[in-house]
């Protein structure tokens, strides 16, 4: 049994993360254009119309952008708690009843092979989620759009196999940045927020700890983060700590632009 993951685009321009796993392929998300998804899915050999369902974290368009879209040209459902749906419904347009699909933010459910646990997260959204989702004994975890970690959280993703972490922002960087105002600014370092490189770095430490083997920094900012900046505070990060890079685990990169690498775990 293996369980494949291709995060296809993660940042704060669009996210829509891949998950396969026995005869099951479902998105994390659909924030990008209808375009730009089925092309991103045919460049790792998915057709959009294979696509068992989408499950969304919440409301906001670089979330939910192509998911109406996607839905109604291949009949494929959405899954969302009640408040989401909600708060998505204008934005996503007419979708279908019978893909119109509800799920509990403390409730887990399946989608075909897949065993799906949401959890709850802090944002600024309607009832923000993030996801554990299992294939057999393995499992990936997706954590974005967080003001902070929380335990409950942590406690969540520390069993995955595979964790995509939020590491949105430098928070220099973001101070510096003369086209936010204050009070964006204030809303993204706030704790309904994103999560910034050193928060993340010290959160894989623990996941480290803890028995996670591979990571992925997603959801970097456009402009109040770089990649080389976001991967350099968490190699610096682990390594003051000990861990053993490409062995006690591995860290790589999601981009805002184009898939990143498909892992398979096994």
């Amino acid at each position: 049994m293996k369980l494949t993951f291709c995060p296809l685009f993660s940042g704060s321009a669009g996210n829509a993360l891949l998950v396969c796993g026995g005869d099951t392929r479902i998105l994390i998300d659909c924030g990008m254009t209808g375009k730009q998804i089925s092309e991103a899915l045919a460049s790792v050999g998915v057709l959009p119309e294979t696509l068992n369902g989408m499950i969304i974290t919440h409301e906001h368009s670089d979330h939910i952008k192509g998911a109406g879209i996607i839905s109604r040209k291949y009949h494929i459902p959405i899954y969302a708690n009640e408040p989401t749906w909600n708060a998505m419904s204008r934005s996503i347009g007419d979708i279908d009843r019978q893909n119109r699909r509800f799920f509990d933010s403390d409730a887990d459910f399946m989608i075909g092979d897949l065993f799906i646990k949401p959890f709850l997260i802090p944002h600024d959204a309607a009832q923000p989620v993030g996801f554990h989702v299992h294939y057999g004994n393995r499992s990936v975890a997706t954590a974005t759009d967080m003001g902070h970690m929380l335990k409950r959280v942590y406690e969540e993703i520390r069993t995955a196999d595979l964790v995509l972490l939020e590491s949105n922002h430098d928070p220099q960087m973001l101070m510096d940045n003369p086209h936010y105002s204050y009070a964006l600014k204030q809303r993204i370092l706030g704790n309904h927020g994103h999560l910034c490189n050193e928060v993340c770095s010290k959160t894989l430490v623990k996941l480290c700890e803890a028995g996670v083997h591979h990571a992925i920094l997603g959801h970097l900012s456009g402009e109040n983060n770089t990649p080389k900046l976001a991967m350099d505070t968490a190699v610096e990060t682990l390594c003051n700590a000990g861990v053993v890079l490409g062995e006690d685990m591995t860290v790589d990169m999601s981009w805002r632009d184009r898939p990143g690498n498909v892992y398979t775990i096994e």
